[in-house]
């Protein structure tokens, strides 16, 4: 990529692909269709992420005859995050945008999200069918149930007032998110992303978008899903956590301290109103005290976490402008 190049390149868009050989072809169809509406200069980069069956060479062929498409690719499957760095690395665009090959939000997501960075001059611009506006159609139920489910308990636990959190397909100020030292290598990154964005002061901004997964056509054969659900919610619990313990462990803390109050209650009860002799009731002051001890412990330990979440995100903020 030459020097000239990088200075006139206004949109970049990236698109992580693997095993993708029965659509690939048509992906790399519509993602140049898609282009088309965009009158800007622009460079597409496609990073097939080890793919181990054609996908690879279906790419190159498609896209030989046109100078403004790269195809990254590396022999190890990496995962999605991997991928989209790879792409953030060798991107030189002013914005940039990161979508699905296969265009599920439509063939028009990626106009829509260059004019929104333009008009909202936001730092992330997400496509989000969880907003009003927006719908999944087409999506296995258990999917759709579980991202959706995802979503609202992940919105708890970023400073930013955004209904999609997990998604892939977004709009980015390109000196921002290159300057962002990302990390993770599966899908977390598109949580790593917002979290390391909100501490940079990052403006968010979110356009509804219909995720629409369309069925095989009669006779082709049935894509593998690459989705793998318990991976996916244990990755999604330990960022909550992270990000926010008070919504966990200090729901935890409350239910412990109101349940020792309760007994704590119960036992004055017994004692001032009804005269009665608690001390051969063992269990249930033992439970009083650990109940009530634990569950103050919980709010300390929640006091503490949000003390050190505090001091990593100034280290963060301090070691991005030495970057």
């Amino acid at each position: 990529m030459t020097e000239s190049k990088n200075n006139t390149i206004a949109l970049s868009v990236i698109a992580p692909v693997y095993n993708e050989e029965l659509i690939i072809e048509e992906s790399v169809r519509k993602l140049r269709e898609a282009m088309a509406n965009i009158d800007v200069p622009w460079e597409l980069i496609l990073v097939d992420d080890g793919s181990t069956d054609q996908t690879n060479t279906i790419l190159c062929q498609a896209t030989k005859d046109d100078e403004r498409i790269t195809v990254l690719h590396y022999k190890e499957n990496r995962g999605r995050g991997f991928a989209l760095r790879t792409g953030l690395n060798q991107s030189s665009g002013t914005y940039i945008v990161t979508t699905e090959a296969d265009l599920n939000y439509g063939k028009e997501i990626i106009s829509r999200l260059w004019n929104a960075l333009q008009d909202t001059q936001a730092d992330v611009v997400i496509a989000s069918p969880y907003m009003r506006g927006g719908k999944l159609e087409n999506v296995p139920w258990k999917r759709a149930f579980l991202s959706r489910i995802g979503n609202r308990i992940l919105r708890m636990s970023v400073p930013t007032n955004i209904s999609t959190v997990s998604g892939m397909v977004r709009g980015y100020n390109g000196n921002l998110i290159r300057s962002i030292p990302l990390e993770e290598d599966g899908k977390e990154i598109h949580l790593e992303i917002v979290s390391k964005a909100c501490m940079l002061g990052a403006r968010f901004c979110e356009i509804p978008a219909i995720l629409r997964w369309n069925p095989p056509e009669k006779g082709q054969p049935k894509r593998k899903s690459k989705f793998r659900a318990g991976k996916l919610i244990r990755s999604h619990l330990l960022f909550s956590f992270n990000e926010a313990p008070i919504f966990f462990f200090g729901t935890l803390g409350i239910i412990a301290c109101l349940i020792g109050l309760a007994c704590g209650s119960y036992l004055s009860w017994l004692y001032f109103i009804k005269g009665q002799v608690i001390g051969d009731r063992v269990a249930l002051i033992l439970t009083t005290i650990f109940l009530t001890l634990a569950g103050f412990s919980t709010f300390l330990f929640c006091f503490l976490s949000y003390q050190i979440k505090d001091l990593k995100k100034e280290i963060f903020k301090f070691r991005h402008k030495l970057s």
